[in-house]
């Protein structure tokens, strides 16, 4: 669970919230009207977070490149043309 204060509190005490990230191992959640705004977590747990999301990027792609696309059944093109193809959806 992470630690939070508010944003005003963070401010006058960033040397010891920068402590409690680095030797406490605490991750520090600093709020603006009760809300989240942005987070202090270490740099050691920035790296494995950001490896994490990498993995997930590259077995998504992996997932994604081994998928093919569906082929059309005989005669289906001629019957029904251009509709009958498969078509990537234009962004």
């Amino acid at each position: 669970m992470a630690y939070e204060i508010p944003v005003t509190q963070a401010r006058a005490e960033l040397a010891e919230l920068i402590n409690r990230v680095v030797y406490g191992g605490e991750r520090v959640v600093v709020t603006r009207h009760g809300k989240p705004l942005v987070a202090l977590v270490s740099a050691a747990d920035l790296e494995r977070l950001e490896g994490e999301r990498e993995a997930a990027e590259e077995h998504v792609i992996t997932s994604l490149s081994s998928l093919r696309a569906p082929e059309s059944a005989p005669g289906e093109r001629g019957r029904f043309g251009i509709a009958a193809e498969h078509r990537r959806p234009e962004h």
